[in-house]
Order: structure tokens, then sequence, then C-alpha cells
């Protein structure tokens, strides 16, 4: 089953886990400094939520995989756009090993496709993101975020 994923920069991340913990009914699945990470089954997303003073709303959007063969299917659907696509392998990012890759849809807005295969007590290098033909342009001042979920 695959699922929607939504990243979203918040200027404060006290008061997201809030707001965020009352629309969804749940606390979050995963909190660290500075992040927060909803896997929910009621909507069927993976919601997270990093502090940035620089850049407050979306980040990106993404459909994270249930197994090697949904994200095969997925990037012949990002393949078949004829936009912008970036595959990156096997990355550590927020706090997870995944498998993902990238495409920008014609607004600009960057589509992540993963396979989380495990997750890892520490956030990860999104620099590897960055310098992506399909995230420079969203390279956060801070270097963490954009391009990472």
């Amino acid at each position: 089953m695959k699922r929607l994923h939504v990243s979203l920069f918040v200027p404060d991340i006290t008061e997201g886990i809030r707001y965020y913990s009352a629309l969804f009914g749940a606390e979050p699945s995963k909190t660290e400094a500075a992040y927060a990470q909803w896997i929910l089954d009621d909507p069927s997303v993976n919601f997270v939520i990093e502090e940035s003073e620089a850049d407050i709303g979306l980040n990106h959007l993404g459909i994270q995989t249930a197994n090697e063969a949904e994200l095969a299917q997925l990037y012949e659907r990002f393949d078949a756009t004829g936009g912008e696509v970036s595959e990156r392998g096997t990355t550590q990012c927020c706090f997870a090993v995944s498998e993902k890759g990238w495409a920008r849809d014609p607004a600009g807005i960057a589509w992540e496709g993963f396979l989380t295969h495990r997750r890892v007590a520490d956030y990860g290098d999104p620099g590897d993101f960055t310098a992506t033909p399909v995230n420079e342009a969203l390279g956060a001042p801070d270097g963490r975020g954009k391009g990472c979920c």
C-alpha cells in the first residue's frame, strides 16, 4: 500500500506538534529536535514537520511505497511524466535509511518517491539531495530539510 507523504516547514516545532496532534487525533510516531513525524492510517499519510526560521510552508510532497515493486512502478510513473527526475539510490536522511528518487511537477514542486528500509538515530546528511538537479533550487539556508523527508 502506498502512503502519501507531506513535508512542511513550521516556525515552532512545539506549536506544530500541538496543532497537528489535535488535528490528527494522534501524537507523533517520531519526534526529534526540530522534527516530528506522524505515520497515519486514517488518513493514510506520512506527515512530517520540521522547524525552520527561514522557510515556512510546503517543503515537498511524496509517495512512500511498501516494497521494491511499488517503488519501481513509481519510478516508471515519474519517468512517464516527461519532467525532471533524479534517482538517488540508498540514502540516509530524516532519521531513516531509504531508497529514493525525486521528480518535479510543472509548478516546480518536488515529489519524493521512497521505500524506507529502517529508522536510525541521527538525521543524516540532506546535503546529498541539495546538490541534485531536482532539488538545488530548494536548498535550505540552514542546510537541513529541503530535499529530505
